[in-house]
């Protein structure tokens, strides 16, 4: 996985918005493209994979990514064509900082143990990585939750800090890929029940041991979904 802090020409060229502060695209990108653009898109689309299913970041514009990129440009009223051209640019330029994070979430949000990302089970570079594709999954669930806030409790944690809070030894957020959510505009059930269409392998909620105070999401290698209280 590309990191947040790559950067691209800032020459508007067609299918280019303008210049970004994060990222520019300089091409118009569509099934059968390759490259590192097309992998900056893919982390940006990884929370629009359809019901029960997960993006890969890979580089290869393949039907997968056109259908994330249609649901993207749907949930967004621009055309669903499943091309990424300027509308398509200019709402994703929108919709970052220029850390490349999504506006509604940042890597404080996502890590309230240390300023490195270090200790985990990954380095520094994948835990904080990780994050970022979490962020954009948690931008697409609250867009589709009608854009209210979601109040993220915990994140990347450090051996230590996963220790101090009485974690698993296996948990997720040692990869910087787990985030907890807690009560705030939407109830614990209707997160994790939308979780389920945004690109979360793991989903743990309500009536499932330890998580009746919080909905749990993650991208852990295969999908475990338990939140009984929910139907879940």
């Amino acid at each position: 996985m590309l990191t947040a802090g790559l950067a691209a020409g800032s020459l508007a060229t067609a299918g280019t918005a303008h210049a970004d502060g994060c990222y520019t695209w300089n091409r118009t990108l569509s099934q059968g493209a390759s490259g590192a653009d097309v992998t900056q898109l893919q982390i940006r689309l990884s929370g629009y994979p359809g019901y029960g299913a997960v993006l890969a970041v890979d580089g290869q514009f393949g039907p997968a990514t056109t259908a994330a990129l249609k649901r993207f440009q749907s949930a967004y009223g621009l055309a669903a064509d499943g091309v990424a051209g300027a509308n398509t640019f200019s709402k994703l330029y929108a919709l970052q900082d220029d850390d490349c994070t999504p506006v509604h979430f940042d890597y404080s949000e996502l890590n309230r143990c240390n300023s490195t990302w270090s200790g985990g089970a990954v380095s520094a570079a994948t835990a904080k990585a990780n994050a970022l594709r979490t962020m954009w999954k948690l931008e697409a669930l609250r867009h589709a939750l009608g854009d209210q806030p979601i109040r993220v409790t915990s994140g990347f944690r450090s051996q230590s800090c996963n220790s101090a809070v009485g974690g698993a030894s296996n948990s997720r957020h040692l990869y910087g890929d787990a985030a907890d959510l807690g009560v705030g505009s939407h109830s614990l059930c209707t997160l994790a029940k939308q979780a389920r269409n945004h690109g979360f392998n793991g989903i743990l909620g309500p009536g499932y041991p330890g998580h009746d105070d919080h909905t749990h999401v993650d991208h852990r290698g295969s999908r475990f979904w338990s939140a009984p209280t929910c139907g879940i």
